[in-house]
């Protein structure tokens, strides 16, 4: 497998912050010769010594002039703006954890090389862990950013017992290529011999100390992680004279001058990360008894009421002791005769399963909520029962992603590796108290699976349950698994023997020919290690310090990716983006304990966040406008925008959002003041950036999904002949074929892209120079100014030969289409637009890739046709495998659909089956149509919402094939939204039955008027 990456908006934004901060600073390509005496072992005679290094020019700025620059991208963000250079040259970017902040870094060492022409980078790290994880990302991303940028970095690690790194510290110093150190802090911040070496002379170096001449090149330090950094080590960092210091990490704990924020609020939000679900298990109060219980799950089923799935003692048959069983019950039952009799549950009898409240009552009073156990309970039976837990939630999701080959992962982090790698006297290892759990609860899961998909059910068989786990953690000296040092340090584990298959070969553990899914360990991994598919986090020891939470859960944020190592990001998956990407957290103490723990922790890590609009939350705010233009808000504007909001019933008397602004930015159905009408788009962001905020959860009950049956079928309306008709008449699965010219693509793309292409402006000024004597501070330089494109200089052939970027088949590659095409688009575009590709190629790149998307599916629905195809769509692309939703929210009970109950994904559709359910004259049968089902289009697969089955008493159509929207105005709807429907139109007329329609709506009743025309 090898992961792909792309360029993605966010890390471009955050890069581009960086580099604005130095804007105004030439371009150098800063040459050092350096003159030398050096004295032969003491003796009288001397010989001069000459050498060539390059170093990056020092930054010829003014503080006055990076400050104002700090102070227009801090403003433009919404950030707290600085009054001055907090800490001199040291700046903070603010990413969560999984969002690719390493990405940033690389990506920004590249920007400012080809900006600046600095090319001397220190990556400095807290632990080898995380060091041993950027090295793999830059391994990994090589062959992208090369791509990209038609170079590579030159990397090593710095290690002090390693000899090689003398000669790769020489190279670091002579090379003009990006050069760039990754270091531990250990490497140097400690006073051990080995550590003191990059103090000392060294005759490999002509007896020059590796730190002199690492402080000669005038190096950017790049830091990740800094809270991890204690104060000597802070003070360590300025040994090396940096440039200046960057600061990468999500719980920062001190900020300088903040350039760019992505919090764990913005990244949930615009679906960066996973959404995290918790299972808490909690031990309930003694209730006078002895009485074992266990409430598991309330589950909705195909029968008339819930049941519950609880975990009991009972008396085996063979009369040989008692043992714990999971049995389900229903109102009613007495646990006395279902135990065998056993006197601990006299006056157990089940009053009422309450799937709403997700409790269990008992006629004597007791009640148990979800996740809650009581009774004679340990440590280790709290243990045994989360793992057990974790075990069903992995494969719970397993077999839901298997078929779309994305490898599930799970977790532990244990509370002592003795639990798992346990060894005897003579030091062979022996089986583990964790290990024999695991192993027994996994075999009887698998015992009790009932499988869709025979090929999943040959995947589980594939392997013994002792292959499909292991353990990693640091080894010592007779190869035996220990407690990891980072006990004994704040700084991380010195041991790097735990890493190789979690760090250094992480596309293997991808891979579904590797039997490992699930993962053991005890500290070794916290920042450094992330992996995309980890989908349970089991917490089998208390968390200690304030941070792990997040630390730990954010081992599970990354977004999945599947077999050929695409992200399975809201691109790919729409609105399907969190059915996905979910980790699940199965801890041990109650959800309530947990997520408001977690709670406290991300919002005291957040910098300002207000939760009011108020005046202050506009004056002198940066607002960008869709013409590309800028206004900085003055007292006057903000408040009238604000007295504006509270007329227009957008904020209330608190000044918190009201649900009509909410409404009305998601339809596009609310307004601003006239002169701030190029603005609104902004507003809206800055507005629901202040909504999300204040409506901010952490996480999710995992308790309260209110969890099916594994395997939902279709009910008796499903094999209705009203809605087999139907079903037979649209299972046909269809295929297209276009035909078009390509002139009229090019056309219709050379209009939209003269009239649409905005591209974010970065200015650089470009310069270059050679230092010729360090000594005497002499310096030639050669300074020049960019020179624009205009129409009049160039043709757009002229200047594809200057750029480094292969644009034309980016964009090719990116619209799917040729690199001649592309050409001849762009050399026809006006030169005001195509000068903006070298302001920021990237953005320019994605921008008219877009452009060419949309009107290449524009002029596809004039030139294509279906046609109909012997292949049908079976009947089991209705079977569901594990509905999760909560009732009253996103799921109903109903009796017209073809499951007793519908899942919805949003108010308009909950709404909507509320209607149809309420009309018993008019609807026979629907079914909110699976997303198995759906129609081919030439900018992917489009998935109806309903199929809907009338009585023929004056309704005209029968049979209606809906699409619900929150407006039925082609304006509210997103282009590609529009276009996707007009292809189902050409699809659902090719199938030729005239009784089936086809339309959007946004209510019931717009139904209803269309139907009746």
């Amino acid at each position: 497998m090898k992961l792909h990456f792309k360029q993605q908006q966010y890390q471009t934004e955050a890069t581009e912050a960086l580099i604005r901060v130095f804007e105004g600073h030439g371009k150098t390509a800063f040459k050092k010769i350096l003159g030398r005496e050096l004295h032969n072992r003491g003796q009288l005679d001397e010989k001069l010594i000459v050498e060539e290094m390059f170093a990056n020019a020092r930054v010829t700025l003014d503080h006055s002039k990076i400050l104002s620059n700090l102070q227009k991208i801090q403003r433009e963000q919404g950030l707290p703006v600085s009054q001055k250079l907090e800490g001199g040259r040291n700046f903070t970017v603010e990413m969560e954890t999984g969002t690719g902040k390493t990405y940033v870094y690389t990506k920004s060492m590249f920007e400012l090389n080809r900006a600046y022409g600095w090319n001397k980078f220190i990556i400095m790290v807290p632990s080898i862990a995380i060091r041993e994880g950027v090295l793999k990302s830059l391994a990994i991303t090589a062959d992208h950013f090369q791509e990209l940028y038609g170079k590579k970095l030159r990397y090593f690690a710095y290690d002090t017992k390693n000899a090689s790194n003398l000669v790769n510290i020489k190279k670091f110093v002579q090379s003009g290529e990006i050069e760039v150190i990754v270091m531990n802090y250990q490497a140097f911040g400690r006073r051990g011999k080995d550590n003191l070496k990059i103090f000392q002379e060294i005759d490999a170096l002509n007896s020059e100390k590796p730190i002199d001449l690492i402080r000669k090149t005038n190096p950017i330090l790049l830091i990740d992680e800094p809270q991890r950094f204690g104060k000597t080590a802070e003070s360590m960092l300025q040994e090396f004279e940096p440039l200046f210091i960057v600061r990468y990490s999500a719980t920062h704990k001190q900020e300088f001058n903040k350039i760019y924020r992505l919090d764990a609020i913005d990244a949930y939000n615009k679906k960066l990360v996973k959404k995290i679900r918790v299972k808490g298990i909690e031990a309930k109060g003694s209730t006078g008894t002895n009485s074992y219980l266990f409430l598991d799950r309330i589950n909705i089923s195909t029968r008339e009421y819930p049941n519950a799935s609880i975990q009991m003692e009972i008396e085996t048959k063979q009369g040989n002791g008692i043992k714990k069983v999971l049995k389900k019950i229903k109102e009613g039952d007495n646990l006395y005769d279902i135990s065998g009799e056993l006197a601990q549950y006299q006056g157990f009898v089940v009053k009422e399963i309450n799937a709403l409240t997700n409790t269990v009552s008992f006629t004597n009073g007791v009640m148990l909520e979800v996740g809650q156990v009581m009774g004679n309970i340990d440590e280790h039976h709290i243990r045994t029962i989360q793992i057990r837990e974790a075990i069903a939630s992995h494969l719970e999701k397993e077999q839901e992603l298997y078929a779309l080959g994305i490898k599930v992962l799970t977790l532990f982090f244990i509370d002592e590796v003795s639990k798992y790698r346990a060894y005897d006297e003579s030091g062979n290892q022996i089986r583990a108290e964790y290990e024999e759990i695991f192993e027994r609860e996994y075999a009887q899961a698998v015992a009790q699976q009932s499988f869709l998909d025979t090929e999943y059910e040959q995947y589980l068989n594939r392997w013994e349950a002792s292959k499909i786990h292991n353990g990693y953690f640091s080894i010592d000296k007779k190869g035996r698994a220990i407690d990891s040092k980072e006990k004994q340090s704040e700084y991380g584990s010195d041991d790097i023997d735990a890493y190789n298959l979690i760090m250094k070969e992480k596309e293997r553990l991808l891979s579904l020919s590797e039997p490992t899914r699930f993962i053991f360990s005890h500290s070794a991994l916290r920042e450094g290690w992330d992996n995309p598919n980890i989908f349970q986090i089991c917490t089998l020891r208390y968390s200690s310090s304030s941070i792990s939470k997040r630390q730990e859960i954010g081992r599970g944020l990354r977004i999945a990716v599947n077999q050929n190592g695409e992200r399975m990001d809201s691109s790919v998956l729409d609105d399907r983006f969190f059915d996905i990407n979910t980790v699940t957290i199965i801890a041990n103490e109650s959800y309530d304990t947990f997520a408001d723990e977690l709670q406290k922790e991300i919002i005291s890590s957040l910098s300002y966040r207000p939760t009011a609009v108020e005046v202050s939350l506009f004056k002198d705010k940066i607002l960008k406008g869709l013409d590309g233009n800028h206004i900085t808000m003055n007292e006057v504007d903000a408040m009238n925008l604000v007295v504006h909001l509270i007329k227009s019933d957008y904020i209330d008397s608190e000044y918190h959002i009201t649900d009509t602004l909410v409404t009305g930015i998601k339809m596009g159905d609310w307004q601003v003041p006239e002169n701030l009408e190029p603005y609104k788009e902004h507003i809206a962001e800055i507005l629901m950036g202040v909504h999300n905020t204040s409506v901010y959860k952490s996480a999710e009950n995992d308790r309260k999904q209110n969890i099916s049956e594994q395997i939902v079928k279709p009910n008796d309306n499903f094999y209705r002949q009203e809605f087999q008709d139907l079903w037979n008449k649209i299972k046909v699965k269809t295929v297209y074929d276009v035909s078009f010219d390509t002139e009229e693509l090019i056309s219709k793309s050379v209009q939209a892209i003269d009239q649409e292409l905005n591209v974010q402006r970065v200015m650089i000024q470009v310069t270059s120079g050679e230092q010729v004597n360090e000594m005497r501070n002499e310096y030639i330089r050669d300074r020049t100014t960019m020179t624009r494109l205009s129409s009049q200089m160039h043709k757009a052939e002229n200047v594809l030969g200057n750029l480094k970027y292969d644009f034309l088949a980016e964009i090719a590659k990116e619209a799917n289409i040729t690199r001649s095409t592309v050409a001849k688009i762009l050399s026809r575009i006006s030169s005001h637009k195509f000068i903006l590709l070298q302001e920021n190629p990237e953005h320019f790149i994605k921008e008219v890739a877009r452009i060419i998307q949309e009107q290449k599916a524009d002029v596809l629905i004039n030139h294509i046709t279906y046609y109909k195809t012997d292949k049908v769509y079976k009947d089991e692309v209705f079977t569901i495998n594990n509905l999760r939703g909560e009732l009253g929210k996103n799921i109903q009970e109903v009796k017209k659909h073809i499951y007793p109950y519908v899942k919805t994904d949003s108010k308009t559709e909950y709404d909507f089956a509320d209607d149809l359910e309420k009309d018993e004259e008019n609807i026979l049968v629907y079914a909110k149509l699976p997303r198995g089902f759906h129609i081919p289009t030439p900018i992917g697969n489009y998935n109806p919402d309903w199929a809907i089955v009338f009585s023929e008493k004056d309704i005209k159509h029968i049979y209606f094939i809906v699409e619900t929207k929150a407006s039925e105005s082609d304006m509210h709807l997103k282009k590609a939204e529009k276009l996707k429907m007009n292809y189902a139109r050409k699809h659902f007329e090719s199938l030729g039955h005239n009784s089936i329609k086809y339309d959007m709506v946004d209510s019931y009743q717009s139904l209803m008027q269309k139907v009746m025309k």
